[in-house]
């Protein structure tokens, strides 16, 4: 254990957070802002490329597929190599992206940077949650979360507001320009004191699980974005064979972890906080994803708004959710989890339910009272959940655990996308069909995606109501430590 990694033990104990943790936070906000900055950017896209909508569109859809593709591969990365060289590829291959993506001559070689774009961003949130996990103490974990919770809610609420803005001033292309020399400057800053935390090990690789993974998860985000341009049958025959796919990775894993070294080692659902969790913060991201996907759309087919005074109304959301997190974390250090997440989970239903009755003339600030509600109850699921659920696996399956957690957020929010633009379209091509104006089918058919929501954060009740207040409420053992950190996470004097 190198002596950096040992300064960061002791940080968290005297309640500091550990810088490795705060340069991997600076670094995952840059990446992630990027992952909803193309929103507002479509019909500047089409003309400036001169494509359709639906090529547009597949900006976004590239970028998600790819996550879901790359996020199970970074189990297995992460073991491999140290923090630093981890950091340095993640981020080395986001700057390249964004640089071929700013001076893009054509529209393929801006969907291969963006794919480029997000290969990279796939592994800075595992590699943020793994080294968290590893150098926070238990008694510290909740407040240091809740930075991530920043990183999580702020920059994908500042995607589209700052989307809109930049393409105010100028060309698409200087949203890219805006983030590239953050990022350098992050990224050279902080390798210069980003210390080592681990060691990695030897872990052999599986390339038929790898092509598995990519072939079902990639393919079932990509089979679930279809279904927002109907039921017919070709979305559903991917969803299929996506599911088969994904059958046997899952076999596979099995079999590797009696006999090599699985990709995902699917033990960390043998321990049953660390389970829930993940099926806690997979309903949540649907519902959550859901919703930000059909407010926007509503803001602006609906009323008219443009794209930035549409970010700049969702944005106050997403910056209250960010700082409440660090509040929220510290509330969990002290009390547990249940004062924050059972009420949390029934102001999201009470958000979800206020959305469901939307009109064409609802005041703005009912709107952003609903949003805010959303996103601050959010908060007070989201930090709660996360420690608990990876505080309760052994250190040793950290990087598999927050791998898992990745993959299942990007296919739950793509799931959840899908079903609400499915019900949605349906709903409102019922009402024409029977002679209803195309706006006001259009706005029932919006109630009815926020009622899908609705149901969603019944659920969110329920499933809050089975998890511990803290791990050691538990019946089961607490998880291991690696050799050698017991000493090094206890209390510093």
């Amino acid at each position: 254990m190198s002596t950096r990694t040992t300064e960061a033990h002791a940080q968290a104990g005297t309640g500091r957070t550990p810088a490795v943790v705060l340069w991997l936070v600076a670094a995952a906000f840059v990446v992630i802002l990027n992952e909803t900055i193309m929103m507002n950017a479509i019909p500047q896209l089409m003309v400036g490329l001169d494509i359709d909508e639906a090529a547009a569109q597949w900006l976004s859809t590239a970028f998600l597929l790819t996550m879901a593709s790359v996020i199970p591969v970074t189990g297995w990365f992460l073991q491999r190599v140290t923090t630093r060289a981890a950091f340095a590829t993640a981020m080395s291959v986001f700057i390249v992206g964004t640089l071929l993506a700013a001076f893009a001559p054509t529209y393929p070689v801006l969907l291969i940077a963006r794919i480029v774009q997000a290969s990279g961003t796939a592994v800075m949130m595992p590699l943020l949650m793994t080294t968290l996990m590893t150098v926070v103490p238990e008694r510290d974990r909740g407040r240091v979360m809740g930075n991530v919770t920043l990183v999580m809610s702020v920059a994908p609420a500042l995607g589209p507001a700052v989307a809109g803005l930049l393409l105010q001033l100028g060309s698409w292309r200087w949203m890219f320009l805006t983030v590239l020399p953050i990022a350098v400057v992050v990224t050279v800053l902080a390798l210069r004191r980003l210390p080592n935390v681990g060691e990695p090990r030897q872990v052999g690789i599986d390339w038929f699980s790898v092509v598995v993974a990519a072939l079902g998860f990639g393919g079932l985000v990509y089979g679930l974005s279809r279904f927002g341009r109907g039921l017919g049958a070709e979305p559903w025959l991917i969803v299929g064979g996506s599911a088969v796919a994904i059958l046997v990775f899952v076999l596979r894993q099995l079999q590797l972890q009696r006999h090599g070294d699985p990709l995902l080692d699917l033990r960390t659902f043998r321990h049953t906080v660390f389970s829930r969790g993940v099926l806690l913060l997979s309903v949540s991201f649907m519902g959550m994803l859901g919703a930000m996907m059909l407010l926007p759309l509503y803001l602006q087919s609906v009323r008219g708004l443009t794209a930035l005074e549409t970010g700049l109304l969702v944005m106050p959301g997403g910056i209250a959710m960010g700082l409440l997190g660090p509040r929220v974390g510290r509330a969990f250090d002290r009390f547990g989890s249940r004062l924050l997440i059972v009420p949390g989970a029934v102001g999201v239903a009470v958000a979800m339910g206020s959305l469901t009755q939307i009109g064409t003339h609802t005041p703005y600030w009912q709107l952003l009272g609903a949003h805010l509600l959303l996103m601050v109850s959010l908060a007070a699921v989201f930090t709660p959940t996360f420690t608990l659920a990876l505080g309760d696996v052994p250190a040793r399956l950290y990087s598999h655990g927050s791998s898992l957690l990745g993959t299942l957020q990007q296919v739950a929010g793509a799931l959840g996308t899908a079903i609400v633009i499915t019900i949605m379209t349906a709903r409102a091509d019922q009402l024409v069909d029977r002679g209803t104006l195309t706006l006001d089918a259009t706005v029932e058919g919006m109630r009815w995606g926020f009622g899908f929501g609705a149901i969603v954060a019944l659920v969110l009740i329920g499933l809050v109501l089975l998890m511990p207040n803290r791990l050691h409420d538990r019946d089961e053992a607490p998880a291991e430590l690696p050799d050698g950190l017991d000493e090094e996470l206890s209390p510093v004097s």
